[in-house]
């Protein structure tokens, strides 16, 4: 059975004072708004309505947690990037998800979502500058590559693996496509290693 399969909603988190208890390994999704995020979350569960897919960037407002069978969680953070959202609500936003990246104790890994063919957008870099520090592993998911012609998306890989180099082997990176549901087995694999580390994984900042 899959490793995302059966996941289960278990709450919604809109403050960082609202995060509940560490308890068991998670694993947090984050994107850009309209990258894919959540029909990744929906495609990797096997279920259509899991997260909520929206076609207006900036629908997810709120950390959502997931239950995975085996105890840990699948976290979806809120879409970063939207333009047409309040200063207010953006800067909320960030603090939100600078606090939970970069304290959250039980968190063991970053999926980092990107649109195949707009990929490492400022905002992204910055994530993963977030990110980084910690220790904990990151794997980009370059969604939609159904978009791209085959040799478009092997040339993609290539130049984003590259432009990755500065953050070393702490970062991986994938293709992915939620219409075709290619990449699964793949990201399966990297983060079921992550969810089978020990306690010696280095402590966030």
């Amino acid at each position: 059975m899959s490793l995302f399969q059966n996941a289960r909603f278990e709450i919604s988190v809109a403050s960082p004072g609202g995060l509940p208890e560490p308890d068991g390994m998670e694993v947090a999704f984050a994107g850009r708004s309209n990258a894919g995020k959540s029909s990744a979350i929906n495609t990797l569960a096997d279920h259509t309505r899991l997260a909520f897919v929206s076609k207006t960037p900036g629908r997810t407002q709120l950390i959502n947690f997931f239950r995975l069978r085996q105890g840990a969680a699948l976290v979806d953070l809120p879409g970063y990037g939207y333009a047409e959202v309040p200063e207010k609500v953006r800067l909320q936003w960030q603090g939100l998800l600078e606090r939970y990246l970069r304290t959250r104790p039980n968190l063991v890994g970053l999926v980092l979502i990107m649109d195949a063919r707009h990929p490492l957008k400022p905002l992204d870099r910055q994530m993963l500058d977030w990110f980084a520090p910690t220790g904990r592993p990151i794997h980009v998911l370059l969604t939609k590559s159904d978009k791209l012609t085959r040799s478009e998306a092997a040339r993609t890989l290539a130049q984003v693996g590259a432009a990755l180099t500065p953050w070393g082997t702490q970062v991986s990176c994938q293709l992915f496509s939620s219409l075709k549901k290619t990449g699964r087995e793949e990201v399966e694999q990297v983060v079921g290693s992550w969810l089978a580390v020990d306690e010696t994984s280095p402590a966030p900042l």
